[in-house]
């Protein structure tokens, strides 16, 4: 099944999308990948879905990515009484030991906060519907005074935007999760509130290459350590919802553009997510507001857009994958996109692998190929073939199951799961028959063929050839 677009759809499951029915019809209207969110359901639940995609997977016969996305640590106030509302301009106390709250007090039980606060820090509640500026701290109380007020009830989120918290990324909940999912043999860990690389470093440790780690950008002070979070990381999500939370909400398309930018530019692929087509949670279709959304998005180069609540509990969740699959095909037919595409592109390392790359794609280019053809094994010229962004379809072929699910988030990468090359005519035949049976070329067309020599030996990228469908093959049979 090849899709007509280079962007990729990921798609979150959940009560309305949970059935192995609802799962195939979903792929078939455009989902790539599928995100299992592990803040709800038990492990239990997570099973369930990971065997029902595969046996999507197995049925239609195309490598599918599944995506966990780890809840990482959640910082919230005690019990409040109902009805309190905090009034602006008033006084308002966080203790770390506190009973009931109410309009003067609250319970906030986390020491670590109290740890890093001093007056003029800013302190966000309820998804930043209330704002409170830090007047006095101590190690276990903190005086605030209420900036912006409102209703607050038991167990609200708190946001501290100004400092970098000592809290792990991974939470002893997370750390579970992880172990869990690693046991499923998922393709990629999502890993929120990412503040530092170490986060990141520490994860990766754990899982061991055992999937592809993904840094959720959705903490300012990660952006003060963005390089070095993108080096460490094998994929970035901007997760839009905290970071309008944190920060000025005027600064998150510029920030989703520079990290967007920042990832294509180290060959990363980096998804965008977060209410991309809120409203198809109730109606059959999007706002012209959202629509434009995820056209900028595709227009940045962005490696894939998702769904959240949209696919996982709305009305119409295959209606949403179908709009995101429309949108995408609609932008990459626009002559401006090449134009973005284009623009977008940096000079590459100076490596073997890098030269090859570069080359496939500006002879491709050059030549009208029906595609560009990658061997691989663990994925990185798949990677960065796609990092180009060429004007020419990306058929990777790889013996390594894993791998091809891996990539199924790249962009305009389709993977087929083949037995490696085992001599330069093999390589050509393979290719070539592949390219025909997914409907990439017919004979007499051209593909641009990137392999490594000895065949067989994973990162060693160092060959290009350009074949014309059926001659090898002719030349076979001779």
């Amino acid at each position: 099944m090849r899709r007509m677009r280079n962007v990729k759809v990921l798609a979150t499951l959940g009560p309305a999308s949970s059935s192995e029915e609802m799962i195939r019809t979903l792929f078939e209207a455009g989902a790539d990948a599928f995100r299992l969110n592990m803040s709800h359901g038990s492990h239990d639940d997570v099973r369930k879905l990971y065997e029902r995609i595969r046996k999507v997977e197995a049925d239609l016969g195309r490598p599918i990515a599944i995506l966990v996305d780890l809840q990482g640590p959640k910082l919230r106030v005690g019990q409040v009484e109902k009805g309190t509302e905090l009034e602006a301009g008033a006084e308002f106390r966080l203790e770390l030991d506190h009973g009931i709250g109410n309009a003067e007090a609250a319970c906030l039980p986390h020491r670590e906060i109290f740890e890093v606060i001093t007056p003029g820090h800013t302190l966000l509640l309820d998804d930043g519907k209330l704002r409170l500026e830090v007047v006095e701290a101590g190690p276990e109380h903190a005086v605030t005074r209420v900036v912006v007020g409102g209703p607050l009830s038991s167990n609200k989120g708190v946001n501290v935007p100004d400092v970098i918290l000592p809290v792990p990324a991974l939470s002893p909940k997370d750390r579970r999760d992880l172990d869990f999912a690693l046991s499923l043999d998922v393709d990629w860990i999502a890993l929120s509130f990412v503040q530092r690389p170490d986060d990141v470093a520490e994860t990766k440790k754990i899982v061991a290459g055992r999937a592809f780690v993904m840094a959720k950008i959705e903490k300012p002070r990660a952006l003060d350590h963005l390089s070095e979070i993108i080096e460490i990381a094998d994929g970035l999500m901007v997760a839009r919802g905290d970071l309008g939370v944190e920060l000025p909400i005027e600064q998150v398309p510029i920030i989703q553009r520079s990290i967007t930018r920042a990832a294509r530019h180290a060959g990363k692929p980096v998804v965008v997510a977060t209410q991309m087509l809120e409203s198809m949670i109730e109606a059959p279709v999007p706002t012209r507001a959202e629509v434009s959304d995820v056209a900028t998005a595709v227009f940045d180069g962005a490696d894939a857009v998702m769904l959240s609540g949209e696919s996982a509990v709305g009305a119409y969740p295959a209606q949403a994958v179908a709009m995101m699959d429309r949108v995408a095909q609609s932008v990459e037919h626009d002559p401006q996109f090449r134009v973005a595409m284009e623009a977008g592109r940096i000079e590459p390392e100076t490596t073997t692998a890098d030269a090859i790359t570069l080359a496939a794609r500006q002879v491709a280019e050059t030549l009208n190929a029906a595609a560009i053809i990658c061997y691989t094994a663990s994925g990185s010229t798949g990677i960065r073939a796609s990092r180009e962004r060429p004007d020419v379809p990306i058929l990777v072929l790889t013996p390594v199951p894993q791998t091809a699910r891996r990539l199924a988030l790249a962009w305009g990468v389709h993977c087929v799961q083949t037995e490696d090359a085992s001599s330069f005519l093999d390589m050509v035949i393979r290719a070539s028959r592949v390219a025909e049976r997914e409907e990439f070329a017919v004979t007499g067309d051209r593909l641009v063929i990137t392999a490594g020599v000895p065949f067989g030996t994973p990162g060693r990228t160092n060959i290009l050839r350009i074949a014309a469908v059926g001659t090898e093959r002719g030349r076979a049979g001779k």
